[in-house]
């Protein structure tokens, strides 16, 4: 079956298309260059008047996990103002903040979307992950396992353990979590708050272990690149949310030396202490040191005003932020020798000075860091807010006049802290491809997505142009699955289940003794339970497995 998009107005970074008009065409849910002389069209759709981009993909977005289930169960009101009833295509369900699974692939397809990466699975929770994400349809999916607060690589880096055993342990906790790459939050910092430490600098020393948050950045990143793995360290740093942080920050990019190093929700790890208030903006900072160590890529986490629900594995910072619970309640977890977790309802307000001037902060951000290809579009879900609020955050980088309407709201102090005003930059509608298309699929390994070439999976995305860029990305005239129609205006026409991208790199299986003796001795299960199977995920299939490969290979 040859399906013709007619007449496109194509934006494909990947390949320099910049709004040429093309024809694109599909074959069994991949683009192809031209259909053979004997094979005939099945289906056209004129696309004129359409602007055409991959599939949306959102690289940190909160969707499956004991943490999220913790939030959905804390925040029953999200849901019951929330609800949808069930339809003859769609499972009823809800939630702004929280959405449910259903809920959540639904709503990323009618934006445009078609995958979604979930960044923080600890080891001990995989399982639970992979069955939530595997209930969220229309997307493809992944997840990246949580290390550097776990007690057997503490333990090993304690001792001084040989790198390559070290990098052993980081491979086989990708295998056993089917992860697509690895996650660090606050390094060390929660496995200190079990120890009473409340705060836990980049080269402070954990009470109990003795390693600094520094050194397991280091030890990580390197084995990371040691074993090939396509996305580097995705990092949640030191001090988050804590005035100051961004001297935090800069030491942190320094102390990559050089090393891949992804640093995400930057937002929250840009404050200064200037002025009177004592909280200030350090975005011009962190720009000027993202832009001069290429080494480094970012997302935003940008926050947006209204009702939201933060949840983290970074125990500390959700211990420290509790007081300003909105409603008055909360949530902490510690997971055995694993991690731990929190959830902390907040409302994000524009006459207050800190939230106002984190948004600013945030957008201060995008506006100054030049290469699009290392940031990328994120409200680090549900954290900063929704990630249904994309399409007006969109709009705030792409329309001057409109974010200055926007910052004459807010706190005027706050205002005047920022020098949002100042910034002339809009961005255009190839950056928008490339960060939120082109640069994610190119940073998790992902060769057959986030572009419009010839063998690419036909995940399609087309908008009908228009003057104002939040209703054009929130309601796409048409959203193309692995080649199948999904969306048509905004609306689900047809439910399709996603893939689970996974890295598989090798190691020497020898770990596994010690690891078989350490969980005897100090966890509650066996290690052999602990693994998740190929089978668990393509259970009722419900989308297959794609091993995205390491280094130059390509993905299977």
């Amino acid at each position: 079956m040859i399906i013709k998009l007619a007449n496109a107005k194509v934006y494909d970074p990947v390949h320099g298309a910049s709004g040429d008009v093309r024809d694109l065409y599909i074959r069994d849910g991949r683009l192809i260059a031209t259909p053979g002389p004997d094979e005939r069209i099945d289906t056209t759709h004129d696309l004129s008047g359409c602007i055409v981009m991959a599939g949306a993909i959102d690289i940190h977005t909160h969707i499956g996990g004991g943490k999220v289930n913790l939030g959905r169960l804390l925040l029953g009101e999200d849901h019951r103002h929330d609800m949808a009833a069930r339809t003859a295509l769609k499972r009823s369900g809800g939630g702004l903040a929280t959405p449910s699974t259903f809920t959540a692939g639904y709503r990323y397809a009618e934006m445009g979307y078609t995958a979604c990466f979930e960044p923080a699975m600890m080891l001990a929770n995989a399982r639970q992950t992979h069955l939530e994400m595997a209930d969220t349809p229309m997307v493809d999916k992944g997840a990246y396992v949580l290390l550097g607060n776990d007690d057997f690589l503490l333990q090993l880096m304690a001792k001084g353990a040989d790198p390559r055993v070290i990098r052993d342990y980081v491979a086989w906790t990708l295998h056993s979590a089917q992860a697509l790459a690895v996650k660090v939050v606050n390094p060390g910092g929660i496995n200190a708050f079990k120890f009473n430490q409340r705060r836990l600098d980049l080269d402070e020393p954990n009470a109990h272990y003795g390693v600094t948050p520094r050194q397991i950045l280091h030890t990580l990143s390197r084995a990371l690149v040691e074993l090939g793995v396509p996305h580097p360290l995705h990092v949640h740093g030191c001090n988050l949310g804590v005035p100051g942080n961004i001297e935090t920050t800069l030491a942190t990019i320094a102390g990559a030396e050089g090393l891949p190093m992804h640093l995400t929700h930057v937002q929250f790890h840009s404050y200064g202490t200037e002025g009177d208030r004592r909280f200030s903006s350090g975005a011009a900072r962190l720009a000027e040191a993202v832009n001069a160590n290429p080494n480094i890529s970012v997302d935003v986490g940008q926050i947006l005003f209204g009702q939201t629900l933060t949840i983290s594995g970074d125990t500390m910072r959700q211990y420290a932020g509790c007081d300003h619970a909105h409603p008055k309640k909360w949530a902490l977890m510690d997971i055995e020798c694993d991690a731990g977790c929190g959830a902390v309802p907040f409302r994000y307000r524009d006459k207050s000075f800190v939230n106002a001037l984190q948004w600013a902060i945030g957008l201060e951000i995008f506006l100054q860091v030049d290469d699009p290809w290392r940031i990328f579009l994120t409200t680090d879900h549900p954290n900063g807010a929704p990630f249904t609020s994309y399409p007006h955050l969109i709009r705030l980088l792409m329309d001057r006049n409109y974010r200055n309407e926007a910052l004459s709201l807010i706190n005027p102090e706050a205002a005047a802290y920022s020098n949002l005003a100042s910034i002339d930059r809009e961005y255009s509608l190839d950056e928008i491809a490339i960060m939120t298309r082109a640069a994610p699929a190119r940073s998790l390994g992902l060769h057959d997505r986030g572009h419009l070439g010839p063998g690419a999976a036909a995940d399609i995305t087309v908008y009908r142009e228009q003057g104002n860029p939040e209703a054009m990305f929130g309601r796409p005239a048409l959203v193309f699955k692995d080649g199948q129609l999904i969306v048509r205006d905004g609306e689900i026409v047809q439910v399709v289940h996603g893939s689970t991208h996974v890295v598989r790199p090798e190691f020497d299986p020898g770990i596994e003794r010690d690891l078989s003796d350490w969980y005897q001795r100090y966890a509650s299960y066996a290690m052999e339970n602990i693994r998740v199977t190929d089978e668990e995920i393509e259970d009722e299939g419900r989308g297959g497995i794609h091993v995205q490969a390491c280094r130059d290979g390509e993905a299977t």
